[in-house]
């Protein structure tokens, strides 16, 4: 299963987010949570625009792959699983978990560090909250991400067809995570239990900086429970919450050239949990 799983590593990728995103952009269509307040057309050609922007910038500075990373460490006895003897669907499931959890701190990091935070605005000055939301971010965020995610996966030696599920997972649920999909309550409520749910991370993308400050959880929910960073609901419920962030409301910025040059010319505001803010 992990040889099908490294020698078809990119098409599994690709037709993961494919699939998915084209079921999040459909069910928003059928059934949407809350309607939009920019048009559509202009929002998806800046949010998408910046994806192929990541995607080149990673190709071109980037000279190896996670899971090639994941390959060396194998090699050469790298990291924690490599130096122990574990099933290997142990180490897979183990390999994801802890990635995962990386994630989760990372994100939180990015919230920290002011600097940090000018760069991961970008995500949030979206003026809506849907599926392309999801893989809004700058790409100088993207390749810290990915410098990180290298890291971590030397660190504990993790399996490359770990790293694989763990990318197709990620990406899966972060398109999940910000559609703009409407749930039956019980059904979220039984969901976000394990994996966070649209209704839990559109909290995060809350104007309110007491709400962007929880929920940094992309897969499993179980980070922000155990770390005390949950909240359940937005305090003017998920149809009258804004969306966004106070010092980004101009729709006329909602382009590509303006999400580039953010972190460079934006104030940060009250949102770094710091909460020194120089402007």
């Amino acid at each position: 299963m992990s040889d099908f799983i490294l020698a078809n590593e990119p098409v599994l990728r690709l037709g993961a987010f494919l699939g998915v995103f084209t079921i999040m952009a459909l069910w928003e269509m059928m059934a949407p949570c809350r309607p939009l307040s920019q048009p559509k057309l202009k929002r998806w050609f800046a949010n998408l625009g910046i994806v192929a922007i990541d995607t080149l910038a990673v190709r071109l500075l980037v000279p190896i792959a996670a899971v090639g990373v994941a390959v060396i460490a194998a090699e050469r006895g790298w990291g924690v699983f490599n130096l122990v003897d574990l099933p290997l669907w142990m180490e897979l499931v183990l390999a994801v978990v802890i990635m995962d959890f990386a994630i989760y701190i990372q994100h939180v990091m990015f919230h920290a560090v002011p600097v940090l935070w000018r760069l991961h605005m970008v995500h949030h000055a979206d003026l809506d909250y849907d599926v392309t939301t999801g893989a809004r971010f700058h790409p100088i965020e993207i390749l810290l991400s990915v410098g990180i995610k290298m890291a971590v996966i030397v660190l504990i030696g993790a399996p490359a067809a770990a790293v694989v599920v763990f990318e197709v997972l990620l990406n899966a649920t972060a398109m999940f995570n910000h559609s703009n999909i409407r749930l039956p309550k019980a059904l979220d409520g039984v969901l976000r239990l394990f994996l966070v749910t649209p209704d839990m991370h559109r909290v995060h993308h809350s104007v309110v900086p007491t709400e962007t400050n929880t929920n940094y959880g992309f897969a499993l929910s179980l980070w922000d429970r155990l770390m005390g960073t949950y909240r359940a609901q937005p305090s003017a419920g998920h149809v009258g919450m804004t969306i966004g962030l106070n010092q980004f409301r101009d729709s006329a910025r909602l382009t590509l050239p303006w999400m580039l040059a953010l972190p460079f010319v934006g104030k940060k505001g009250d949102y770094p949990i710091d909460r020194r803010g120089d402007d």
